[in-house]
């Protein structure tokens, strides 16, 4: 399990706009690959969530092995992955196949528990969140020798919710935080997501969505909701 913060995200809200009641939505286990084993899909029953019957209709509960869970389609495939100060879950209505041409719902959690996570936060913080700046650059300096990143993708527009928590929208077949540091690849769609700094000192979660055009209005639901989560959960 992933240490000291369970990330659960939820897709909510839909199309409805608001609660309709408390409804059951199926369960399904994600297998996790790891470093030097896989771990099965964990077992889990239906789960009540306050949801529009027809948001209902149409999600399900997605749980991977190390713990990250997230609201999505019905029938979308799904694998976690764990490694060296790192958690992720993968959603596509595909099979799972890295990097992502098409829809897929991308969750990863850095921990800071190496070098190797302590970098990736560092950097993300040199480019969103000003209030970390001076003593992630100084982390920086002391793992690597190339130059800390000091500003954001010149193409993501940024909506600042708090000084740690920034939402972002990388447009279509550009390079940014929706397709750089993702396994996402630029295509004709836009990525829209979430950047957190959970914890003290900070871990970083990161949602990128890109979801089918039929479906993309449940973007701005699923990303609120991650929101809501971060700040429950840290």
């Amino acid at each position: 399990m992933i240490r000291g913060f369970g990330l659960v995200l939820l897709l909510a809200f839909g199309g409805a706009g608001l609660w309709a009641q408390s409804v059951s939505v199926p369960f399904v286990g994600c297998e996790s690959v790891g470093q030097t084993e896989n771990s099965p899909a964990p077992e889990g029953k239906s789960r009540s969530q306050p949801l529009s019957l027809n948001d209902a209709r149409v999600l399900a509960y997605y749980a991977s092995a190390d713990g990250i869970g997230v609201l999505a389609p019905r029938g979308w495939h799904c694998e976690g992955v764990s490694g060296s100060g790192r958690y992720a879950l993968y959603l596509s209505p595909k099979a799972i196949k890295k990097p992502f041409e098409g829809p897929v719902i991308e969750v990863d959690h850095t921990t800071n528990e190496n070098g190797s996570g302590m970098t990736e936060i560092a950097g993300m913080i040199g480019r969103l969140f000003p209030a970390y700046r001076e003593a992630a650059k100084r982390e920086w300096k002391g793992i690597l020798d190339t130059p800390f990143p000091a500003r954001p993708y010149p193409k993501d527009a940024l909506v600042y919710k708090s000084k740690t928590v920034v939402e972002f929208r990388t447009p279509p077949l550009t390079k940014g935080l929706g397709t750089a540091p993702t396994w996402l690849r630029k295509n004709g769609s836009p990525v829209s997501g979430v950047v957190m700094l959970p914890g003290d000192p900070p871990e970083m979660v990161q949602l990128a969505i890109r979801l089918p055009p039929e479906l993309a209005w449940l973007a701005s639901a699923i990303i609120r909701e991650a929101e809501r989560s971060q700040t429950l959960l840290s």
